[in-house]
């Protein structure tokens, strides 16, 4: 097992030093999903929510999360994003958001956690503005699905994971 990277030998938090790491094109996507009532579900697909759209806010939601992440995370680096993409898919058959966002730099860092934030964070704006309607909302599986670029290279998460 590797060392943690964010901690100094002492074992005190530090940011890592990616000065001498070489700059390249990195792209990580994740994923989760917010599962909730069908009637709650039908209320977002049919528009119907007096707060607005949704999905639209959701989305929105998620590209500035994903560009404040630095802000959010301790000791994560500020990352000049090139790319955010957020998709949104109503599953009516489970009853669920299903969020997904790719995260695109070209830098001397992933972008892992941007892509990570980005859909915590649309799910949370889920909640946030169903909760009047369903407190029985769940916020499940936000994971990294792949990662490309950097020094570890391809990661693609497997199916028993």
């Amino acid at each position: 097992m590797s060392k943690l990277t964010h901690l100094d030998s002492k074992g005190n938090a530090k940011m890592v030093d990616v000065t001498e790491k070489q700059s390249t094109h990195r792209v990580a996507t994740a994923s989760g999903r917010v599962r909730m009532n069908s009637e709650t579900l039908k209320l977002i697909a049919e528009g119907g929510h007096k707060k607005g759209d949704v999905i639209a806010i959701a989305r929105i939601a998620g590209i500035q999360a994903a560009k404040s992440c630095s802000q959010l995370i301790p000791l994560c680096h500020p990352l000049m994003l090139t790319s955010i993409n957020m998709a949104l898919d109503l599953d009516m058959q489970q009853n669920s958001v299903l969020i997904n966002a790719t995260c695109k730099v070209n830098g001397q860092t992933g972008v892992e956690m941007e892509a990570l934030t980005a859909v915590s964070v649309a799910a949370l704006t889920i909640y946030d503005m169903c909760k009047a309607v369903d407190k029985n909302m769940v916020i499940e599986g936000i994971c990294l699905d792949e990662k490309l670029g950097g020094k570890s290279g391809h990661y693609q998460r497997s199916e028993s994971a």
